[in-house]
């Protein structure tokens, strides 16, 4: 009985697998064929895999950057998403620490009310958002884009626990020999909280990838959009190719596999995590 236990339980795993990957390869399989055959071998199980010419599997991709400036997109979407990844460890880390090591008036109520704004849909302050940068003069500027998403709730609780965790006999030690708050966040705290790191950089790259509406509201000038918001108008821009559209949703993909497959050892801990880097 175990062992049958077993096997079903695998065998529903993996049918729940295929159920979330099978979109992955049908986008992946139609960017590799002719626009004829995505709809030819529609109803069969042809529709998940590629053509059988090789010579057709690149077509689709090098007629995507004929048409369209591709490099110029994926090079906006990497620099949004480096400024946003690096300026999210280091702000949000810094607040962490503040909040978990430093006594000040009112620390526990400004924690509490930073909690709370975790339940308040992105959604409702975003005209307000879309104000203040109106405000500072910043509509279709690059800065724009990124500044709204470096500071997170959720990643300054996240560094929080995890240096609330740290002993404050490892602060005092180094207090001792002279470091300074800036040596001892720099040098001490910083490399212990890797998995945190790894955690913050990992969800926030993919946060600054797939933002849309908010770089297609504050952004007016097609050079400077990312690529999902260049996906929009590669999708409307007539003559309209479906193995053209998979090709660019494969690329816009492609990162996001990476840097998971990269962070993935620290991710789970981060997530996982008490506060030292130990499960």
């Amino acid at each position: 009985m175990p062992g049958i236990k077993k096997v079903v339980k695998y065998g529903l795993l993996l049918l729940l697998a295929l159920f979330f990957i099978f979109p992955l390869l049908w986008m992946i399989s139609s960017s590799l064929k002719s626009e004829e055959s995505i709809y030819q071998d529609l109803n069969s199980v042809q529709a998940l895999l590629p053509s059988f010419q090789v010579s057709e599997w690149l077509t689709s991709y090098v007629e995507l950057f004929d048409r369209f400036d591709i490099f110029n997109y994926l090079f906006n979407s990497i620099l949004y998403a480096a400024i946003v990844t690096i300026g999210s460890i280091v702000i949000n880390a810094m607040a962490g620490y503040a909040f978990a090591k430093f006594k000040f008036f009112g620390r526990n109520f400004l924690f509490s009310l930073l909690l709370a704004m975790l339940i308040v849909p992105v959604e409702t302050i975003i005209i307000t958002q879309f104000t203040i940068i109106h405000n500072l003069g910043l509509v279709n500027n690059r800065l724009a884009v990124v500044i709204p998403l470096i500071a997170n709730a959720f990643f300054i609780y996240l560094f929080r626990n995890f240096f609330k965790a740290v002993p404050d006999s490892v602060i005092e030690s180094a207090k001792l020999e002279g470091a300074g708050n800036w040596a001892i966040f720099w040098k001490i705290m910083m490399p212990m909280s890797k998995p945190a790191i790894a955690t913050v950089g990992t969800l926030s790259f993919i946060v600054s990838w797939n933002d849309y509406i908010w770089p297609l509201m504050i952004l007016t000038d097609a050079e400077k959009f990312p690529l999902q918001v260049a996906i929009t108008n590669i999708n409307s821009t007539e003559p309209v190719y479906t193995n053209q559209i998979m090709a660019i949703l494969t690329i816009s993909t492609i990162p996001l596999i990476i840097v998971y497959i990269l962070a993935q050892k620290y991710l789970l801990q981060g997530l996982g995590s008490s506060g030292t880097g130990q499960k």
